[in-house]
């Protein structure tokens, strides 16, 4: 891509989760992907703090007291650093929420006269609980400040908008590293694939559904599962599956990147309910591929899976929904082969890095020109 007009320098922070955290997770991919992102557009990356501001427990009151504290510490350490150095173009703060406030940027990005800009940022009024309550209004304030905040999906964006109506937005689409994914589909018959941490939670959740799912298709169908992931629930993970014939689901643990996408150019469709999905990164992964995608139709997954077009998505909850998806895609190879290459063309067009680079880079330039 052709060099931006001015190389900016850019405070980066995720207080969820590092760029550098050592346990892998879809945040820390997108926190990787978005320095990429600015990288490869030519603006110079700073890491500015790696304070993690997560905390999962509403009552935590000694916990939420220790932040703030560590959180003025950083801020002045980040003063001293840029009294020498020089001051950053603007503060690009990524997935602040309830539980995982940016304690760091807003005050700094005032205090020095930056433009100050989220990505992925999320209110949700029913977390207001104990210091949770405390921890949103630090990023409604944020939001309130930002120069921009640019939201992923439609829902992130709507609940924005409802808690916060004067503040700035604009949507941006999730992407991914397209690169890995550039061999040709070699899909094999009855080969499904998953790849998911095994976590409480919602990971927990869709766990629970799939196997559901899958003692749902009809005995006379010829399956393999491939499952991608580990985590502290693995045994748990197991236990769900037990009542499926020991020979049907391949547990393979986390496997590097490549291999991972070795996996799915041999799936015949990536199987995930995806429960609680902000939208999925493993989605755009497995269409770039060329695989279609079988998942609920909830929370922010129909944002990167198109019903009937790459994938099927079906109601909530509805395994049987779900069984007869898989099945359907199991016994049409034309089917499969038509989704696969719907949903390559439409990863490869929305939502690959270089395309993100370019958007995200222009976004920022401008807001950097009005600042000045």
């Amino acid at each position: 891509m052709t060099r931006p007009e001015r190389r900016l320098r850019i405070a980066f922070y995720a207080p969820l989760k590092a760029p550098t955290h050592p346990v892998p997770s879809g945040d820390r991919l997108m926190a990787q992907l978005l320095t990429q992102c600015l990288n490869i557009a030519g603006h110079h990356v700073d890491l500015v703090s790696d304070l993690r501001a997560y905390l999962g427990d509403a009552q935590d009151v000694t916990g939420w007291a220790a932040l703030q504290a560590a959180a003025k510490l950083e801020q002045d350490r980040i003063c001293a650093d840029w009294a020498k150095s020089g001051p950053p173009d603007l503060w690009l703060c990524y997935h602040p929420y309830y539980k995982a406030p940016d304690l760091l940027g807003p005050t700094l990005a005032q205090q020095f006269g930056l433009p100050y800009v989220t990505i992925e940022t999320s209110i949700s009024a029913r977390r207001n609980l104990g210091i949770w309550s405390e921890m949103q209004a630090q990023v409604e304030k944020g939001v309130q400040q930002a120069s921009l905040n640019l939201c992923l999906t439609a829902r992130d964006a709507a609940g924005l908008q409802l808690a916060t109506p004067s503040a700035r937005f604009a949507r941006f689409a999730p992407f991914i590293q397209t690169d890995a994914f550039a061999a040709p589909p070699n899909p094999q018959p009855g080969h499904l694939v998953t790849v998911a941490m095994m976590r409480q939670g919602d990971k927990a959740d869709s766990y629970r559904r799939l196997a559901a799912t899958l003692a749902l298709l009809p005995s006379d169908l010829e399956w393999r599962l491939a499952v991608v992931g580990g985590g502290p629930l693995c045994d748990e993970v197991r236990a769900m599956f037990r009542g499926l014939p020991a020979d049907r689901v391949n547990w393979l643990g986390e496997q590097p990147p490549q291999q991972i996408a070795t996996l799915l150019s041999q799936a015949w469709a990536y199987v995930w309910p995806g429960c609680g999905e902000a939208y999925g990164l493993a989605y755009l992964e497995a269409q770039a591929a060329g695989v279609p995608v079988v998942a609920q139709r909830v929370a922010g997954v129909p944002e990167v899976v198109a019903d009937g077009e790459t994938g099927f998505l079906t109601a909530e909850g509805d395994d049987a929904a779900a069984a007869a998806a898989i099945a359907r895609l199991l016994r049409d190879p034309d089917l499969q082969r038509r989704m696969g290459q719907a949903a390559r063309v439409r990863v490869l067009r929305d939502h690959a890095l270089a395309g993100a680079a370019h958007r995200l880079s222009t976004v920022l330039q401008t807001l950097v020109k009005v600042a000045v």
